[in-house]
């Protein structure tokens, strides 16, 4: 979608009068036209702009940069007072010869300043390059040479990845220093990932010489006997057989039948008190003692080990646990090997076993644990203070990469100091070359206006004024009186008492002229603002027709900023222009082909509701092209209007106006007639329509021009104040123009809809 395109003043906020807390806002284009009945509000945007209250300017501008010209009733109050008095304009038209030549050597003097200011500003310029390619050169060095640190610590570089902004911000660290890579890393994934999360820690070992300080492990220093002196256990002994009976009773003391598990013999009635008495009391105590450290030991153990196998789920991903489970396997063979030599001791009481310590197989694995945990710990930390620890990465990292290109900047820095230095000289040499050229301009200036004539301004108005077929009155200058104007009646008499129209066109004249010349004494056009504020009040047809060609003009100036092509009217120091008007006609004349220029042109309608003014931005959707917007103007082209005025129009360049209208609306946009096949329907195939024959014999082909004129006209591009002068007032005859116009309407078989539209049954 093509967006509207904003000029100088971008915006206009009002909050005066009746737009008194509205919070009405405004967006102003290129070209402006604002239509509202009188009392709307029309005349409070005018003086906002004036005022430059409210509005907003373009980046680097604002209203001193600008000539503000405002056509409204302040400015006809201030420049024709007593119907009279018009201050003129700075332009050059007669030469004093003496001042003339203290202006040339004035001229000379400046021209040496300014060749002066040239070479120092191209001296500055090559400095400033050479600065300029000592950073692009020092930009691709840091550039490169952090290449792997900026892709690993990516994202602390928000906003500043691209050489300029990088090598910028390098620039602007002042205290480079070293970091422990590795750290920073962690601490970067665990602030920037977006996966970064909370890990649980390894299970630590409270006690790591609980296996080793069991209670009860002196029992396996002891060897245990049975100290029974019946005569089985003596027999028992005698045999060394001791453990293996006792095993043997213990697996099979329920046997089937009372019969040996071995011999399958009938044992001996009293055969298990004779084995009980084999073994005493202390024998059967240690035994005890001895199996219950074996389960102490194992039930330990298993408290131990059991949530040292169990490590975390969600694994921290820079641990790594091969050596933890390489530490864990170890002691568990060293606890496997234990309790097998216990249960060994187990089955043969008698032998004396030591096992080996776990304690520094325990603290090993603690330390493991430990530096696991605070890693995780320090992670844990990082994401609960996540903005935090990113502050601290991000200036951290920001040290490495300036400690990494530490030399690169210490020599650009050097360079550029010595550049530097160079620049500066050259600039002062600027500064004083751009004084001497500025002191030597305004006196040049002071001698220029004492050569300055409003006379020329008075002459172009009156040209203007005969050019345009007028001939309500002219203006000469009163006799004795520089800068003071008289307005002179046909006859030649003095107008002392001008109407209110007179006035008004008069003073637009010398707006127009203000607008056109120059406002400073060597010549030259500065930027201007156009306000118009409702000109043509109390206008004739013959002074509003003029008004609205002269805005056209200006229009036309001011599109010379937006368009490419080939100027209708020469200049662009019209920069952006506001029309506000409450009189339809006008509107019409000087909006006539503006719509299709949706990005330059805006239309705004101006309402009161309640004693509070609201303004709207007059556009709709284009129905051929959805995407795009067009304007609208609030004040449409009725036709039965232009039918309106074409009845009652007396003056002839009005008519033809009027008439221009009607034909291209009915037969171009209507109809839908090409402008060439319109000419050839009626100026070729009823050429002897138009044609009558003289007495003598001779054709009078009158009607014919007239009806070929008319047909050209509407064809015909607005060339601002030229455009309809084709004619003038004494050369058109309104009847025989009216007839004509009837006639292109008969031979078009479009008879019926002319005395439709003329209301004739």
């Amino acid at each position: 979608m093509q967006p509207k395109v904003p000029s100088e003043i971008t915006q206009i906020s009002l909050n005066d009068a009746t737009y008194k807390d509205c919070g009405v806002s405004i967006q102003p284009t290129l070209v402006n036209f604002f239509f509202g009945n009188n009392g709307t509000g029309k005349s409070t945007i005018a003086k906002a702009i004036k005022a430059d209250t409210g509005t907003t300017w373009r980046t680097s501008k604002s209203a001193a940069d600008y000539n503000i010209h405002v056509y409204n009733q302040d400015f006809i109050n201030a420049n024709l007072q007593n119907y009279h008095n018009m201050p003129g304009v700075f332009t050059v038209n007669e030469v004093n010869i003496e001042i003339q030549k203290q202006i040339e050597d004035k001229t000379t003097e400046k021209e040496t300043a300014s060749t002066a200011l040239g070479i120092a500003t191209e001296e500055k310029k090559k400095k400033e390059g050479a600065n300029t390619a000592l950073f692009s050169i020092f930009q691709d060095e840091c550039w490169e040479k952090t290449k792997d640190l900026r892709e690993t610590f990516d994202g602390t570089q928000t906003g500043k990845k691209r050489k300029q902004q990088f090598s910028e911000a390098i620039l602007e660290i002042k205290t480079p220093k070293e970091h422990d890579r590795a750290a920073l890393k962690r601490l970067y994934d665990a602030a920037y990932a977006s996966d970064s999360k909370r890990y649980d820690e390894f299970k630590t070992i409270a006690d790591t010489s609980a296996l080793d300080k069991l209670g009860g492990i002196d029992i396996l220093r002891k060897s245990i006997v049975s100290s029974a002196n019946t005569p089985f256990a003596e027999f028992i002994k005698a045999l060394n057989a001791t453990a293996w009976v006792r095993q043997g009773h213990e697996q099979y003391r329920e046997t089937p039948d009372s019969k040996c598990p071995y011999c399958q013999q009938k044992l001996p009635e009293k055969f298990e008190e004779d084995i009980k008495a084999c073994f005493d009391a202390q024998y059967q105590n240690d035994i005890t003692a001895l199996k219950d450290f074996y389960d102490n030991y194992k039930q330990k153990a298993n408290e131990i080990f059991a949530p040292l196998q169990s490590v975390p789920q969600d694994l921290y991903p820079e641990i790594d646990i091969t050596i933890y489970n390489d530490k864990l396997a170890a002691l568990k063979g060293i606890i496997s090997t234990n309790l097998q030599q216990i249960s060994e001791k187990i089955a043969d009481p008698s032998i004396i076993i030591s096992i080996d310590d776990t304690e520094a197989t325990f603290k090993e694995l603690n330390d493991i644990i430990n530096e696991f945990n605070k890693l995780i710990s320090e992670n844990n930390a990082v994401i609960a203070a996540k903005p935090k620890k990113q502050a601290e990465c991000k200036i951290s990292v920001w040290e490495l990469l300036a400690f990494t290109v530490k030399d690169e900047v210490n020599r650009y820095n050097t360079s550029k100091t010595t550049l530097e230095k160079e620049i500066t000289a050259f600039s002062a040499q600027i500064t004083t070359n751009k004084s001497t050229v500025q002191r030597i301009t305004g006196e040049i200036s002071d001698l220029n206006r004492q050569i300055v004539s409003t006379k020329a301004t008075i002459d172009s108005v009156n040209t203007l004024l005969r050019d345009s077929g007028f001939q309500g009155f002219s203006i000469r200058e009163k006799v004795d009186t520089p800068n003071v104007y008289e307005v002179i009646r046909p006859n030649g008499s003095i107008a002392e008492n001008l109407s209110e129209g007179e006035r008004n066109f008069i003073a637009f004249l010398y707006f127009y002229h203000l607008v056109r010349g120059s406002e400073t004494a060597d010549g030259g056009l500065r930027d201007k603002i156009v306000v118009i504020d409702d000109p043509v009040s109390s206008m004739d047809s013959s002074s509003l027709f003029i008004v609205s060609a002269l805005v056209r003009e200006m229009i036309d100036i001011c599109h010379n900023n937006a368009e490419e092509r080939v100027p209708i009217v020469q200049g662009n120091f019209i920069k952006q222009i506001f029309i506000l008007t409450h009189n339809a006609y006008f509107h019409r004349e000087i909006t006539y082909n503006q719509v299709k220029y949706y990005q330059y042109v805006s239309f705004y309608l101006i309402c009161k509701v309640d004693n509070k003014s609201s303004i709207r931005l007059c556009e709709r959707q284009n129905p051929d092209i959805p995407t795009e917007k067009i304007n609208v103007n609030p004040v449409q082209n009725s036709y039965a209007a232009l039918w309106d005025e074409y009845k009652e129009v007396t003056s002839a360049i009005p008519l033809m106006n009027v008439i221009r209208r009607i034909l291209e609306y009915y037969f171009l946009q209507l109809c839908g007639y090409d402008g060439a096949i319109l000419r050839k329907r009626i100026l070729m195939d009823h050429k002897d329509n138009f044609i009558t024959h003289k007495e003598d014999g001779s054709e009078d082909t009158t009607q014919y021009q007239m009806a070929s004129a008319m047909l050209s006209y509407i064809s015909a591009n607005s060339i601002g104040i030229n455009d309809g002068m084709n004619y003038v007032d004494d050369c058109i005859d309104v009847v025989q123009s009216r007839e004509t116009f009837e006639m292109i309407f008969t031979f078009m078989s479009q008879e019926q809809h002319y005395k439709m539209m003329m209301g004739i049954k």
